[in-house]
């Protein structure tokens, strides 16, 4: 297909080159209190009775401009985020995305799980040796929170610092560009149409080093979409431009869309709902994944 032969178009609104995933120099040797300092406008005054009220109490910085009024507590989250170049959302973006909480509440005991998980995939993943490969999330039914799960995942990955690519495959329900905030003009069914379309990967608001693929319009023909020889020379192409791919499915309940997109991926995680997912629908999801050349790195337990 003409599409796969031509360089992916990326949509950002700086070009998209190494230097984009990279911390600008020194940041790193500024402290806490420079970085609230400068963001809060504290004038020389205020920073002398902030340092005095920490000295006093023996207190941090951003403690002590929290007490005395001149900080809030987001204020030194930023801070610690900049600091140690963790991207972290700002209000406006927290408002338009609420579901990333590992963007919006970085340091919070749901986005540690999420890191947790996403320390276990990177053991299973990427091993010596072996081509990369891109990720399949599949679920058997909606509603097991799926999109949720994927969206944070790829946040996490991409907190890294690595390039991630957020695919959404979900030709049916999809999703992802709501989550994200990103448009949705066009995407992948346009690439596996044959279209050619200027603006199909963009870049997240806030994130160098993270993308999103979006579904574009709905197609009549998912399966038939994804079925096409494109679809996997699209995965191989996607896994040897981005350091993770991560790929947002249907629900197994419509068919073999997930499936086919975790055989096109070459490895996939099953994602199942507490208190709600059946152990025979799961079954039934694993077993569709036997015989074909995908690698299964096990089944995550949704609670949230």
């Amino acid at each position: 297909m003409s599409d796969l032969k031509e360089p992916l178009h990326y949509a950002s609104s700086k070009p998209v080159d190494a230097q984009t995933t990279k911390p600008s120099a020194g940041l790193h040797d500024r402290s806490i209190g420079a970085i609230i300092a400068e963001t809060r406008n504290l004038s020389a005054d205020q920073v002398e009775r902030v340092l005095q009220y920490q000295r006093e109490r023996g207190i941090r910085f951003g403690e002590a401009a929290v007490a005395l009024g001149y900080a809030n507590a987001e204020d030194v989250l930023e801070a610690l985020s900049k600091q140690f170049h963790y991207p972290y959302a700002a209000s406006e973006r927290k408002t338009r995305s609420p579901e990333l909480v590992a963007l919006n509440q970085p340091f919070s005991s749901q986005a540690e799980v999420f890191r947790g998980i996403r320390s276990q995939i990177m053991m299973r993943l990427y091993r010596e040796g072996e081509p990369r490969r891109a990720l399949a999330v599949i679920s058997p039914d909606t509603m097991d929170g799926k999109s949720y799960f994927t969206a944070n995942l790829a946040v996490t990955l991409a907190q890294l610092g690595g390039r991630t690519l957020l695919v959404d495959a979900d030709l049916r329900r999809p999703r992802q560009h709501e989550i994200f905030d990103v448009t949705n003009q066009a995407g992948l069914s346009s690439i596996l149409s044959g279209r050619s379309e200027p603006r199909v990967i963009q870049q997240v608001e806030g994130m160098n080093s993270l993308f999103v693929l979006p579904v574009g319009a709905v197609p009549p023909n998912p399966v038939e979409l994804l079925e096409r020889p494109a679809f996997g020379m699209l995965m191989r192409e996607l896994a040897g431009k981005f350091d993770h791919v991560v790929v947002d499915t249907s629900a197994a309940l419509y068919g073999a869309d997930a499936s086919i997109v975790a055989s096109r991926c070459g490895a996939a995680l099953v994602l199942a709902r507490q208190d709600r997912s059946r152990v025979l629908a799961l079954q039934e999801l694993t077993d569709s994944l036997d015989g074909i050349n995908t690698t299964l790195l096990g089944t995550v337990m949704n609670q949230y």
